[in-house]
């Protein structure tokens, strides 16, 4: 039986992977700030995109991309401000939020998913 962190390295090895063949250039993976971390940072054109990728096996209760809370977006958001700080070659880059959402195998990608408040 494959642990929670097994899950999640494969998870996010997914979703870069499918990120990437949909055309995102990935710039950074776990990247860890006081706030939280950031599963994947990348660019898409001239978008700097933050990424949070979820996982859930099977569970007709809610799709894995529709778990982030108000909480996680508000850590997600701190932690962009933090990487924009030390980035600072991307501090006038467009940015975005994106959930990558693994239900089993199945990859659903939520573009622009939240603005932060």
């Amino acid at each position: 039986m494959a642990t929670a962190r097994t899950l999640g390295a494969r998870s996010e090895q997914l979703a870069r992977r499918y990120l990437q063949r949909h055309g995102l250039q990935i710039v950074a993976t776990n990247f860890n700030s006081r706030f939280g971390e950031i599963d994947i940072i990348a660019t898409d054109s001239d978008c700097l995109v933050f990424v949070e990728v979820r996982y859930r096996s099977r569970n007709p209760i809610s799709r894995a991309a529709h778990t982030v809370d108000a909480r996680k977006q508000r850590r997600l958001t701190l932690a962009a401000h933090s990487y924009l700080a030390r980035h600072p070659r991307f501090a006038a880059s467009t940015c975005r939020f994106d959930i990558v959402g693994i239900d089993d195998d199945n990859i659903s990608w939520l573009k622009d998913a939240f603005r932060p408040a």
